[in-house]
């Protein structure tokens, strides 16, 4: 294993002003244009492709090869809207207060709405094509073949397909449903301003969101992680009533979605896109919250273990071993693709490919946008944002996002652009098979008990975070949505009392809930930007969790067969419906019992601490 006191040389830099930071832990933006005069000729120049589009409505009737055509317009626009917004959107990521930047995204936006709402008329227009004899042009002509799948999910979803008129008048609407993600973007990125705390050590501090993540990780005074969630939480608490009003406007904008898509919910809207039935989401947030007890008998441990008398939220991630251990970003490279070893060398090699420089942007800095992701620029390479700052949780977001990385590469070189795009229900099976992994490979490469504790609580803590805690966010998100179906109101106060609600029913009498975590609904970024996606980080764990298994398992012909099925999967990018892909991976999430395995394995890890702690 890798570790490094704080004298180690390559720690992360010791500022967050972004032209003081290296070069190596930027991304370069020069692989999708070397300039906005480029940027505006593509922009000019899809224009010109979205017109030709447009020409060819009241044609598709007259054969297959006037539908070819105008599916590889279709392509060709779409190859081109990957760079065209990506290059602003990842520009203004890492300085979200450049206002030049945010038009030029804001330009790219309306020109895309502009010509969602001119191309309303392509789904009727198909339906319009009897489907037997759709399918006989299909079986007739070969270039055909790539677009069977999204033509007959035009077939599917029929009954939710509005005449043109109709699909006209919610296109002409698209630009202003993203409106409070962006006003919450805003405040909680460019208009945010952080306070600055004194700890326990006389250091002051301006707990940012990636201090106040450090300082719950690392600072062992609880009187310091106290005052780094007072901080970040008052900021959500002066400015709830404007939160609650942004989150209200979102469920009322998905309620009036799903209604004029005939639509009985939304989430039965929401999750019907990827052919998933509700009762998937109602028996994760049933069996999560049936199965809590494993999640108290871990905090009544972390309680003992930290000596504390009151034990709060803020006290669930500070280390129960203090190792004092950093993992300098350019140390953990290696070890991460070592872990990758089982899924074979071409993996491997993508990955090595892929940290080798331009694609990440390693560092905090001021303006920089939170939190970490994978962004695909089809026909270039995805970009990675991270706020690295070198703990271990670092060390699995790193391996975390990777996984999407690498899934988004062999879609793109497997998949015609057509079906390249994978669904969120299947993108969170890589990032956790890729954490699992590490996790394992960390676990072999020691024998101490203060550090293979800390690796189980590692573990633990995933499945906390990435099971139970995102279940509990679903069944907020549902009850949210569900109460705006009934016509509730929807403040403050009543988001306030749901969300307290949900956190007591997780945390039981082991946690002390303090007054300010009844507004925490307000610091999740997936309840604005997109609703109904964090539940898919629980099934998408229980998926990993079950084809982990089987690559790590002793029977060396089931491993081999595992590898090619969770291959295959990546490879597959939207060609079929997400469930049936986890099938042919091997998973079945309509069966209880693989929710329910979770909750098994949490238990197993949380007695497996117990004996580590013990050791020491």
């Amino acid at each position: 294993m890798i570790f490094y006191d704080d004298d180690h040389i390559g720690l992360r830099p010791d500022t967050r002003d972004r032209s003081q930071i290296d070069d190596d832990y930027k991304w370069s933006l020069d692989d999708i244009y070397e300039s906005w005069d480029q940027w505006e000729a593509d922009l000019e120049a899809v224009r010109g492709d979205m017109d030709d589009f447009v020409a060819l409505q009241g044609t598709l009737s007259e054969g297959p090869k006037r539908l070819l055509e105008a599916y590889r317009i279709s392509d060709k626009i779409g190859m081109v809207a990957y760079k065209l917004y990506r290059y602003p959107q990842l520009a203004f990521d890492v300085d979200q207060r450049d206002n030049t930047v945010r038009a030029r995204l804001q330009r790219v936006q309306q020109l895309f709405a502009e010509y969602q709402a001119k191309t309303a008329w392509f789904n009727p227009e198909i339906l319009s094509i009897d489907q037997q004899e759709m399918e006989q042009w299909i079986d007739e002509t070969a270039e055909l073949e790539p677009y069977r799948f999204p033509i007959f999910e035009v077939y599917r979803n029929q009954e939710h397909v509005l005449d043109e008129e109709g699909e006209q008048i919610l296109a002409y609407g698209s630009r202003f449903r993203s409106a409070p993600a962006e006003i919450y973007r805003a405040l909680t990125t460019a208009d945010i301003e952080f306070e600055e705390v004194t700890l326990s050590d006389g250091k002051a501090v301006e707990v940012t969101y990636g201090e106040y993540s450090n300082i719950l990780r690392t600072r062992r005074e609880q009187s310091d992680r106290k005052k780094a969630f007072e901080a970040i939480s008052k900021i959500f608490e002066a400015k709830q009533n404007t939160f609650a009003a942004l989150y209200g406007s979102i469920c009322q904008r998905d309620w009036a979605q799903a209604q004029a898509r005939n639509y009985d919910g939304c989430a039965e809207a929401a999750l019907d896109g990827n052919n998933v039935p509700v009762s998937v989401l109602e028996t994760l947030i049933e069996t999560a919250a049936e199965g809590t007890e494993p999640l108290s008998r871990y905090h009544a441990l972390r309680k003992e273990v930290l000596g504390l008398e009151d034990y709060h939220p803020y006290d669930s991630t500070i280390p129960l071993v203090d190792l004092d251990e950093v993992y300098p970003y350019d140390e953990v490279r290696p070890l991460i693709l070592e872990s990758v070893a089982p899924l074979g060398t071409d993996y491997k090699k993508r990955m090595e490919e892929a940290l080798s420089g331009g694609w990440i942007d390693v560092y905090e800095n001021e303006g920089k946008r939170s939190g970490a992701y994978s962004a695909g620029v089809y026909g270039v390479h995805p970009y990675m944002l991270l706020n690295y700052t070198d703990t271990l949780s670092d060390v699995f977001t790193l391996a975390h996002e990777l996984g999407h990385t690498l899934h988004t590469m062999l879609s793109c070189d497997h998949q015609p652009f057509a079906t390249s795009s994978y669904t969120i229900f299947v993108a969170e099976v890589a990032s956790t098979t890729n954490e699992a992994l590490l996790l394992d490979h960390m676990l072999e490469q020691t024998e101490d008990p203060g550090r293979r504790a800390m690796l189980l609580q590692r573990a633990i803590d995933n499945i906390v975070g990435t099971f139970y805690t995102q279940a509990m966010f679903a069944d907020f998100e549902l009850r949210a949505h569900r109460a705006v179906e009934e016509g509730q109101p929807m403040t403050a106060d009543q988001l306030n009392e749901m969300y307290f609600g949900r956190l007591e029913q997780y945390h039981g009498d082991q946690v002390i809930l303090d007054e300010l975590y009844q507004v925490h609904w307000a610091r999740i970024p997936h309840f604005y930007n997109s609703p109904f996606y964090v539940y898919q980080y629980a099934t998408c764990y229980a998926s990993s969790a079950k084809i982990v298994a089987d690559l790590l398992g002793d029977d060396e012909e089931r491993r081999a067969q595992t590898v090619d099925r969770y291959l295959t999967l990546l490879k597959s990018g939207g060609n079929d419906h997400p469930m049936e892909q986890l099938r042919k991976a091997g998973v079945d999430l309509e069966d209880r019992q693989t929710v329910r395995a979770v909750t098994r394995r949490m238990d197993e890890l949380v007695g497996m601490l117990e004996e580590e702690l013990e050791r020491l």
